[in-house]
């Protein structure tokens, strides 16, 4: 026994040791739990439902910007369209209303003046026309010592197609002549047709021939 307790004092490093081991508590697994490390790239992010309430109220006001820029740009070519549309017609309008009354006034005394606005404004054919019946009328004024002035009433664009403007101007024509040397006076309408195309020439003239009376 002696011999026991002298080794066991000779050598306490041993003894020591398996008390530690015994008195030391065996390691907690939650303990020994450390937080999981970052994932690479960031943080993780939590869409919340204010989050998409802004995403879609953004998304319909995108949408409402751009509908309301084509309702706009149509409405607006529309306009421009109409607009061209009304200031072509009053120009067709004002061109027929001014040949009406310059070939509504007549003197006898000249005829070549009123050949020569007859034939303003009109296409090289109607032109050539007036010229061939030039001396028919010229028979038919000189005779007769006709004259005539003419007061615009009106003109009215009756259709348009492609370019090709049909238009009526009206007049009230006071006229003098050899079987009526007091004067009278008319109205007369004037039926023209009028091409934008070709710097709106006028390519058909009806009407004014019944101003004219017969011999």
């Amino acid at each position: 026994m002696a011999s026991t307790t002298e080794q066991t004092a000779a050598n306490p490093t041993a003894t020591d040791q398996a008390a530690t081991d015994q008195a030391a508590p065996e390691p907690n697994s939650a303990d020994t739990r450390t937080a999981a490390p970052p994932r690479a790239g960031g943080k993780s992010w939590q869409v919340t439902p204010a989050q998409l309430v802004v995403t879609a109220v953004i998304a319909v006001l995108l949408v409402a910007t751009v509908v309301f820029g084509y309702l706009y740009r149509s409405a607006r070519s529309d306009i421009d369209d109409a607009a061209a549309a009304a200031a072509a017609d009053k120009h067709a309008e004002e061109v027929a209303l001014n040949y009406a009354v310059g070939a509504s006034t007549i003197d006898f005394h000249d005829t070549k003046s009123w050949l020569t606005r007859l034939e303003a404004g009109t296409t090289a054919q109607l032109a050539a026309k007036f010229d061939t019946t030039a001396p028919q009328l010229d028979q038919v004024l000189l005779p007769l010592q006709w004259t005539s002035t003419a007061t615009p009433l009106s003109a009215a664009v009756l259709s348009e197609s492609g370019g090709i403007y049909h238009v009526n101007a009206y007049l009230t024509v006071t006229s003098t002549n050899a079987q009526t040397p007091a004067g009278a006076q008319s109205t007369v309408t004037y039926a023209l047709t009028l091409d934008r195309n070709n710097d709106w020439k006028i390519t058909d003239v009806g009407g004014p021939q019944n101003m004219l009376p017969k011999r």
